[in-house]
């Protein structure tokens, strides 16, 4: 099965083609790794993912989701997230780390908040209004993400991957819904396109050319005159030469839900990887075998992430492999379950 060749993307390679994707776990009130996260990766390195990308990090303070969101801004912030990395390699999974600004969408105490434009997420109050980033602003994120990424380096991580998804500041730039700016980081495509770019370029200062960059992005916005796939594809031909996978989602620049249905987000995965010719991981309510082979065998993508289903059930991957016969070695501690 498709689902079990390895993949190999520059200096990584995968055992299978099953990855975890970052879900923010609120749990980190220190912004480091807690014991739950030790747990938590660990629990699904031992049950047979190929890569684990760990929830969404901040890159500055006010780049946290929330106050219980871990963090990558400091230097003290290396050691023990290197432990979660030498954590999940030592059972037996690669592990990646998603580098984020919330943007508009910080939900942490942090006094102000920063967006492309001083539009609020949503008139429910939940968000103080943002300020709208100068060019120093603008500047200073890009380095952010850069000084983040030489920390994972440190820290041992197989892949560093950029937020550009899900309302994040990354997304906002990019959405004409939420800029409005009338500079050269607005206006029109290209200058909505020029914040990713500043911010690959500068993780690349960083991060390896031989180390995989993946970049997460939301297709479709779901609203009128938002961002569609056709419209990514283009800004993601940009970026090629610094990204190496692309992992496709789709929504939350506003607060309209995305119709959710099985594989809903497979077709943008399918139409990123034909239209950019990049690799693709595709995600979205995948939740069977079939489905990841169905992905995979029709060249809609080259890996397939699991949230919800991994948070479910750690042990999908080598549980489904052994209902079809298909031998993998099981931790030790557990092979007596099926002798």
């Amino acid at each position: 099965m498709k689902t079990y060749e390895p993949f190999r993307i520059k200096d990584l390679e995968l055992k299978n083609r099953i990855v975890m994707p970052p879900m923010c776990m609120y749990s980190a009130p220190d912004s480091a790794p807690a014991d739950f996260h030790f747990l938590h990766y660990g629990a699904r390195a031992l049950g047979g993912a190929g890569l684990i990308i760990v929830e969404a990090t901040g890159v500055v303070p006010e780049g946290r989701i929330s106050d219980n969101c871990l963090g990558l801004w400091s230097d003290d912030q290396i050691a023990p997230l290197a432990r979660l990395a030498d954590h999940v390699h030592s059972l037996g999974a690669k592990i990646g780390i998603q580098l984020n600004h919330a943007g508009r969408k910080c939900g942490a105490a942090v006094g102000k908040i920063y967006g492309p434009s001083a539009l609020n997420y949503s008139d429910d109050g939940k968000y103080p209004d943002p300020v709208e980033m100068s060019r120093e602003d603008i500047d200073f994120v890009a380095g952010a993400f850069a000084s983040a990424a030489g920390r994972a380096l440190k820290a041992g991580f197989d892949v560093v991957e950029i937020h550009g998804a899900h309302g994040y500041l990354v997304n906002q730039f990019l959405s004409p819904l939420s800029n409005k700016r009338h500079d050269g980081y607005g206006v029109n495509f290209e200058g909505r396109s020029r914040f990713l770019q500043d911010v690959v370029q500068a993780v690349r200062t960083e991060w390896p050319e031989e180390k995989p960059l993946f970049l997460r992005v939301s297709a479709e916005d779901y609203a009128e005159g938002g961002m569609t796939p056709t419209e990514m594809a283009r800004i993601i031909d940009r970026v090629t030469r610094e990204v190496d996978v692309v992992h496709v989602s789709s929504g939350g620049v506003t607060p309209v839900p995305p119709p959710v249905y099985p594989g809903y987000q497979i077709s943008f995965a399918e139409m990123i990887k034909v239209a950019c010719g990049v690799p693709t991981i595709a995600v979205g309510m995948i939740t069977t075998l079939e489905m990841i082979e169905e992905a995979l065998c029709n060249n809609r993508a080259d890996l397939v992430a699991l949230g919800r289903e991994l948070l479910r059930n750690p042990f999908f991957p080598l549980l489904e492999a052994r209902k079809r016969g298909i031998e993998l070695p099981w931790p030790e501690q557990y092979k007596r379950a099926f002798s």
